[in-house]
């Protein structure tokens, strides 16, 4: 079930080792569109830019884009924003930004591409004209060790305004790049260099092996002219026509999906035919409309031990979609009792008998998981998330006990299934879903005779 091999294959076909280099452009290559747009649009939005700051910044752009000044005069402009900010206030903001924004633009294709270099021993390095506050989250969430970026100048734990030279940009990647390479031992020749950009030419053309990707207009003719392979990823960036007419059709196929259920229960006098219709119905009919197609890998496990508690990792807001798709009948999910009042959500969840109990956190009592029990002793299987919310990231989350405690008050077994890249289709945050193949793994049921709250824990 490899995803993207057709990105992955030349690199498991390589060499191995440290001494091959994976080197990364951030804007544009790992992410769809520019990080630090969502760094002035931040500063912009929350007062904190002063007009005189503002109006540099808009004149620095302006006169780069007319070419009365080379980049470093732009980011030397843009450096002024930040006068007197603190380094760790800067920190924090880059961690806000990346969770909220930067973590759901990220192309899949190239979490592919840095995780078949990182399985292959590759010394992965992200080489940017952005600042480390822009890099380091993401670098840290893809498991990319090195760094090397523009650099500001810091006194007394605050920004003076300047930049420190030489800027990571054009030549001076190539600079730094080769400077890492003398360090850890890495040969350019053997080495990968991916970006969009034309302004990156120096370094690509010292490594044996440049990749533009998602390249503007004049590397897509210097790659033409010299034969380098060009990638283009548009699972993030601007969505098309077709997936935002997707989006809606997925959403609008819930309503009818569970009407049609009604006379099933007039007829058959029982609503939980009614319920499973519609489960049953929105899955395929909403995974189809997605153009969303499942690869799932231990499909057996889903109907070998029912009632269970499935619990599985929460990434999208897509995940019940799938859930539907996957369990098709006599499952429920939870909610907080709260949300049965909600105008909105309250009659819908009702519809699709969700069961609602009081809280459901780490320090739930079997009193409190009362309702769910009972729907578990009664045929009915639950399906929850035990992060209990949606990760920006493929990284899982800490656990809640509340699914194992109710597994366990009702001596019912635990299916764990995994959805490895849910966030392909509807990354958090993200509000168009995208056609995308999703591998799922579907565990063996987990028994839990035996266990007791004292070793809940483990």
């Amino acid at each position: 079930m490899a995803l993207y091999a057709h990105l992955t294959r030349e690199i498991y076909d390589g060499p191995a080792g440290p001494k091959v280099g994976a080197f990364f452009d951030l804007d544009g290559t790992l992410l769809a569109g520019f990080s630090s747009v969502a760094f002035f649009r931040d500063r912009l939005l929350s007062g904190y830019l002063a007009p005189r700051h503002l109006l540099e910044a808009l004149f620095a752009a302006a006169s780069f884009e007319l070419g009365q000044i080379g980049f470093s005069g732009l980011v030397t402009g843009a450096a002024g924003i930040l006068t007197g900010l603190s380094e760790a206030s800067m920190e924090a903001l880059g961690e806000r930004i990346f969770e909220r924004q930067l973590a759901s633009e990220i192309y899949p294709e190239s979490w592919r591409l840095v995780h078949a270099h990182r399985h292959m021993g590759h010394t992965l390095t992200i080489v940017s004209s952005a600042t480390r506050f822009q890099i380091e989250p993401l670098a840290r969430e893809l498991g990319i060790p090195h760094v090397l970026c523009t650099q500001l100048e810091v006194r007394d734990g605050a920004f003076t305004g300047s930049v420190v030279r030489p800027i990571c940009y054009g030549e001076g990647k190539a600079i730094a790049a080769s400077e890492l390479a003398v360090r850890h031992g890495i040969d350019l020749e053997r080495s990968y260099f991916y970006t969009d950009s034309d302004e990156d030419l120096p370094l690509l053309e010292i490594v044996g092996y440049p990749r533009p990707t998602n390249p503007n207009r004049r590397l897509t003719a210097i790659a033409g002219e010299r034969g380098w392979p060009v990638k283009r990823f548009t699972s993030r960036g601007a969505p098309s026509v077709a997936e935002i007419v997707r989006t809606g059709l997925v959403v609008g196929s819930i309503v009818p999906s569970f009407l049609l259920g009604l006379p099933v229960a007039v007829l058959n006098k029982t609503y939980r035919d009614a319920i499973n219709l519609g489960v049953t119905t929105w899955g395929e009919l909403g995974t189809a409309l997605a153009g969303i197609k499942l690869q799932v890998r231990g499909e057996e496990h889903l109907w070998s031990q029912r009632p269970a508690v499935f619990i599985f990792n929460h990434q999208s807001a897509i995940d019940p979609l799938l859930i539907c798709k996957l369990l098709r009948r006599d499952v429920v999910g939870i909610a907080r009792r709260g949300a049965r009042w909600n105008p909105i959500l309250g009659p819908w969840l009702s519809l699709m008998g969700t069961v609602f109990i009081e809280r459901f956190n780490r320090e739930d009592s079997a009193s409190s998981l009362e309702p769910a029990i009972r729907a578990l002793r009664g045929g009915l299987s639950i399906a929850v998330a035990p992060e209990g919310t949606r990760s920006p990231t493929p990284r899982l989350g800490r656990f809640k006990k509340g699914a194992f405690r109710l597994a366990m008050a009702a001596r019912v077994p635990i299916v764990p299934i995994t959805f490895r890249n849910a966030l392909d289709a509807l990354p958090k945050h993200g509000r168009v879903v995208r056609p995308a193949n999703i591998e799922v793994i579907v565990h063996p049921p987990i028994s839990t005779e035996g266990w007791t709250s004292a070793d809940l824990d483990s």
